[in-house]
């Protein structure tokens, strides 16, 4: 399933690294950022994470809530969150569902791995609308952070 521009985002329920049960819904009129990432701890995906700790400024001018999706476990997350300095929500997909509704999982991935997140990022708007889906297929690539950056400003 792909997300599409313009439709509900789909809402979930996942734990966050503080292991805090937290929902979309509860970010309804405000904007938010999802960010979905295959695994803490690799290359591309700290420079994904740090990247927008080093701009989290530009998010917060727009009032945009920024949240970390992957399916690794809220303690590896949490222990990730501490060693880059992360400033915003990691969320535990575990289960891997949230990655699933929105598109953005491998079901096959390397070394055999079986359903990771793909990198993926959306934005959604306070009314709870994607204004910005984008997944990638290739976990070498980064997100479209310029194009991230002009949607908010157009909300």
């Amino acid at each position: 399933m792909n997300i599409q521009i313009g439709s509900p985002a789909p809402d979930f329920k996942l734990i966050s690294s503080e292991t805090k049960e937290i929902s979309l819904s509860s970010f309804k009129g405000k904007n938010v950022i999802l960010h979905f990432f295959p695994a803490a701890f690799t290359g591309v995906c700290t420079t994904q994470l740090c990247t927008v700790r080093d701009a989290i400024h530009l998010y917060e001018n727009e009032k945009a809530t920024v949240l970390a999706i992957s399916v690794d476990l809220p303690f590896t997350l949490a222990k990730f969150k501490e060693d880059q300095n992360l400033n915003f929500t990691l969320l535990s997909d575990f289960n891997k569902e949230v990655s699933r509704a929105y598109g953005a999982i491998y079901e096959d991935w390397i070394l055999g791995l079986k359903g990771v997140s793909k990198r993926a990022a959306f934005v959604i708007d306070a009314n709870g609308i994607v204004v910005h889906a984008e997944v990638l297929e290739n976990a070498g690539e980064l997100p479209d952070f310029k194009a991230i950056d002009k949607v908010l400003e157009s909300l």
